[in-house]
């Protein structure tokens, strides 16, 4: 797999890549492969290596946004910090929503047991989380749904899947039924980042195979389907 190749968007301070499923962001604990590993291969020809400016969970494929330097890397973080950034991701639902669309404006805390570990509770008392929503298709007994997050909490689509509208995202192993040879079916499809004085940055990444296997079409006007 090469990084390389999956460049959506390059210029002097900034990179998109269509991130592919199963990779990490941050080393993991048990030593496997991560971005880190392929931060070389994505210099073309600068002397750093480029600096993950958000997250993407392990299972989530799709537009991730590095910085080619620490100033700009300064810039786009507060520019996700102060939600100036138009993020979109698709997602497979397990049901199907009884409206169309609408907007889940549920706070979220972290909570943590010996038992099962972490994970993301809606808490009153948490930081504020807001998603807005529409269903794309419905295949069966699932729905492809689009959505646009206003904030960005850790694990908060599949948050808001569950408890905003009763089901979680397919292969979810947190809040779903999926288990450890599932993959959560979320996909980051679109990032704009707009810049004071250079063109905005504007990433879509292909609507993956893997959606496509369980029977979904690419959304009009996405481009083409990519593995």
């Amino acid at each position: 797999m090469l990084l390389s190749d999956r460049i959506l968007f390059l210029d002097g301070e900034a990179l998109v890549i269509d991130k592919p499923e199963g990779l990490p962001v941050d080393p993991p604990r048990d030593g496997s492969l991560s971005l880190e590993n392929h931060l070389d291969s994505l210099r073309f020809g600068f002397k750093r290596w480029p600096l993950a400016v958000h997250r993407l969970d392990r299972d989530t494929s799709g537009c991730l946004l590095l910085a080619r330097n620490p100033k700009a890397h300064g810039r786009f973080t507060r520019a996700f910090e102060g939600r100036e950034v138009e993020k979109q991701y698709l997602a497979i639902l397990e049901g199907v929503p009884t409206s169309d669309h609408g907007t889940i404006d549920l706070p979220l805390g972290k909570t943590s047991t010996a038992e099962a570990g972490w994970r993301m509770v809606v808490d009153p008392k948490g930081k504020p989380s807001v998603s807005h929503w529409e269903m794309i298709a419905v295949e069966g007994d699932r729905a492809l749904l689009r959505f646009r997050p206003e904030t960005g909490r850790t694990h908060q689509l599949r948050v808001h899947a569950l408890e905003g509208l009763g089901f979680p995202i397919v292969g979810d192993p947190v809040y779903g039924r999926g288990g450890t040879k599932t993959r959560t079916m979320l996909h980051a499809e679109r990032l704009v980042v707009k810049r004071d004085v250079k063109p905005s940055i504007i990433a879509e990444a292909a609507f993956p195979d893997r959606f496509a296997a369980l029977g979904f079409s690419a959304p009009e006007g996405a481009a083409p389907t990519r593995g």
